[in-house]
């Protein structure tokens, strides 16, 4: 599937966040469709349950044409909160479950189908058998297009992939904090089986942390916008952009005039040297 270059995502747009009205979606979704962004990231938990319908009726409104944007959602989380009563926070990947959150989603967004669905987080009693035939319904009648998971590990990855060889990716935690993909093996895989994949929190805690990690980063940071003529939040997606696998990131900004920053990350291209002294910074120590 042909994502946009960084995908929007939305976890903050409602009451977990921003708390935007619907004309203040509207205007985030006419921003990022401007800049080339037309990729946006949901999870049905986001805002305790509600945030997928806040973006549904935000968008219901504005007669897009449904082929100029993207709905990426995620399912199997039981969330305590929101309009759920669950007594646990749990995992629930049984194929009615996986089924009926597709469908809640569907209503809530306002559409007729879902262009990518991500098992959010792998549990420990998921059933590659019972997912696959979830899948292949959900293919089958069209509510879902393209399929995925999140935060999972390689060999996670792989055993859902050997009982639905149609994943086409993996969204997992990158950023300048948290480099551990580059070396987990998470990364090479996508790389093995030519799949590009999604990094959230791309931005780490770079900007609300006064770690000592932050402050070797940003030593090296702040020259480095000088020589790239950039702002340092541009200069962390562009170090996530110069890894090979072809790392899409998710942004979650809630103001529009982010969504225009963000598009000149994609502009810079770092230097080898450059990229390694920004990893040196955030591991403390010179690669071995």
């Amino acid at each position: 599937m042909d994502f946009s270059p960084i995908i929007i995502g939305t976890m903050r747009w409602g009451v977990w966040g921003a708390n935007l009205s619907a004309k203040e979606v509207q205007r985030l979704i006419e921003e990022s469709l401007t800049q080339g962004f037309y990729t946006f990231d949901h999870a049905d938990i986001y805002g305790g349950y509600t945030t997928e319908a806040l973006f549904g009726e935000a968008v219901s409104d504005m007669n897009l044409p449904r082929e100029s944007y993207q709905l990426i959602s995620k399912c199997g989380i039981e969330y305590m909160g929101g309009s759920k009563n669950y007594s646990i926070k749990s995992y629930n990947y049984s194929k009615d479950y996986i089924l009926n959150c597709v469908d809640e989603s569907l209503q809530n967004l306002k559409t007729d189908y879902l262009d990518v669905l991500l098992l959010h987080r792998p549990s420990p009693l998921m059933d590659p058998e019972e997912i696959a035939a979830a899948f292949g319904i959900l293919r089958s009648n069209g509510k879902v297009r393209d399929f995925g998971v999140s935060n999972f590990s390689a060999s996670q990855f792989n055993l859902i992939h050997q009982y639905f060889p149609f994943l086409v990716t993996n969204q997992v935690e990158i950023s300048v904090n948290n480099t551990g993909a580059f070396y987990d093996g998470t990364l090479d895989q996508m790389m093995i089986k030519k799949l590009r994949p999604m990094a959230w929190s791309v931005l780490g805690d770079y900007f609300t942390v006064g770690s000592r990690q932050n402050e070797r980063i940003r030593e090296v940071i702040e020259p480095l916008c000088s020589k790239y003529g950039a702002e340092e939040n541009q200069l962390l997606i562009s170090f996530l952009l110069k890894h090979p696998s072809g790392i899409i990131p998710i942004v979650g900004t809630s103001k529009a005039d982010n969504i225009a920053k963000f598009k000149k990350a994609l502009d810079i291209s770092l230097d080898r040297t450059d990229w390694f002294r920004i990893l040196e910074a955030s591991a403390g120590r010179k690669v071995p």
